[in-house]
């Protein structure tokens, strides 16, 4: 698997310990957070072996992305990222997506579907349902549109954390670059739709922003 050097090189147990000391310096329920972990600073867990990784992508029949599986090699999961993401899966939890949202998928493109047809209507036209062009779709950063998504994706998503606050961390392994990464989808009812972004590194970069935002606006 080729990597580059700047996947390679970034500093995952740095980012996350920062990370980690002003998520638990701007708690507000302190008391929620185990003592182990406000003494320790940490809101992770041991790293997964390699190993454990090996075994997940067995399971799953898969080779996950790179920075992913740094990620996991510092931290097995993680404990709350922000208000919206409560918990990020171990290796041993992942899971597709349909395994176990699958209502939530139908719910979510039926809502998408209806709003659309009435929209259509309105304008006095009718909805054919056709995949997001590539020009709309493989944007990223502020000229994104989060409801450009393309739904069919979401029945091959790899589920990597918790249902939040109607919100979820989802690996898309049918957009990758050619060094292995997967899309990353920050995916909600209320968006509606998803944050995308070209890898899980660049979500969790993203994520790290929008905590810092949200924490300096409540001050």
């Amino acid at each position: 698997m080729n990597i580059t050097p700047h996947i390679r090189l970034f500093e995952w147990q740095m980012f996350l310990k920062q990370w980690s000391r002003e998520f638990i310096d701007s708690a507000s329920n302190l008391d929620e957070i185990p003592k182990d972990v406000l003494e320790s600073g940490w809101l992770g867990y041991p790293g997964a072996t390699e190993a454990q990784i090996s075994q997940a992508e067995a399971r799953l029949n898969i080779a996950l992305p790179p920075s992913y599986r740094d990620f996991l090699k510092v931290s097995n999961g993680w404990r709350q990222m922000t208000p919206f993401i409560y918990r990020v899966w171990s290796v041993e939890q992942i899971d597709w997506l349909f395994a176990r949202r699958q209502p939530w998928i139908e719910s979510f493109i039926r809502q998408q579907f209806e709003s659309s047809n009435r929209l259509h209507h309105q304008n006095g036209s009718c909805l054919h349902h056709t995949t997001v062009d590539d020009s709309d779709y493989f944007l990223y950063g502020e000229a994104q549109d989060c409801r450009k998504i393309r739904y069919e994706y979401l029945k091959t998503a790899l589920e990597i954390s918790d249902k939040g606050e109607s919100t979820i961390y989802l690996l898309n392994p049918n957009v990758q670059t050619r060094y292995g990464e997967w899309e990353a989808w920050f995916f909600g009812d209320w968006l509606p739709g998803a944050d995308r972004y070209p890898s899980f590194r660049d979500m969790m970069e993203a994520e790290y922003i929008n905590f810092l935002e949200m924490r300096d606006s409540s001050i």
